[in-house]
């Protein structure tokens, strides 16, 4: 499990044109909430921000939030929003998690090694980048890692196949996280090939010899 500390201040000022204030000045406007308490608002430093969530796997790492003075608690970001098309976030909301109380994050999968599939011309297709666990705040991992060098072309690997610990994960086994497929030029020449298998068996050959034995029969009658 990661953890991180951070330092935001309160604020009271609410609305579009305090929002815009508080941004100006190089400040994120955030809320803390949880266990059905009233969110707190507060105001974090962005570069400070950005600096954190840099180093960190956003979904998953403990941050010690310090609001003030007060003592740091633990939360996690649970929303992060951005400017549609500038370098800027716009409001950031973090869930204040509780002691012994399991809660459901995501945790990112890292795939390592080059599969026998690819160096063959195969292509690795990633379906899942990370997978949905219930754990205690503590127990949370940083991810899931899991070896893929023997995975060849027409493979697959499911989310059974990972070694997850004792965390609950809330996810099929079944589910497919990454495959290796046969190149594309390949698999268009295979289904090419069997149009044209399937065409001449549905069309009957012109007998050539039919024609001649007719010409040769109607010269022989003249």
């Amino acid at each position: 499990m990661s953890k991180a500390i951070l330092q935001v201040e309160t604020r009271s000022e609410t609305g579009k044109g305090a929002m815009r204030r508080i941004r100006a000045a190089g400040m994120i406007p955030g809320n803390v909430y949880g266990h059905g308490e009233e969110p707190v608002a507060v105001q974090a430093d962005e570069l400070q921000f950005r600096a954190l969530i840099s180093k960190i796997s956003v979904e998953n790492t403990l941050i010690d939030l310090k609001v003030g003075d007060s003592r740091p608690k633990p939360v996690l970001i649970r929303e992060i929003q951005r400017h549609p098309y500038r370098p800027r976030i716009f409001h950031v909301d973090f869930f204040e998690i509780t002691a012994g109380e399991k809660i459901k994050v995501g945790v990112p999968v890292r795939l390592e090694g080059t599969p026998v599939g690819v160096r063959n011309g195969g292509i690795l297709q990633v379906i899942r980048y990370e997978l949905e666990v219930e754990c205690l705040p503590g127990d949370i991992p940083s991810l899931f890692e899991v070896e893929i060098s023997e995975m060849d072309i027409g493979d697959s690997l499911h989310v059974g196949d990972l070694d997850t610990g004792d965390v609950t994960v809330l996810e099929a086994e079944n589910l497919t996280v990454c495959t290796i497929v046969p190149p594309k030029v390949l698999a268009v020449e295979e289904e090419e090939a069997e149009e044209i298998a399937e065409l001449d068996e549905d069309v009957e050959p012109e007998v050539i010899t039919a024609r001649g034995d007719d010409e040769e029969s109607a010269a022989d009658n003249e």
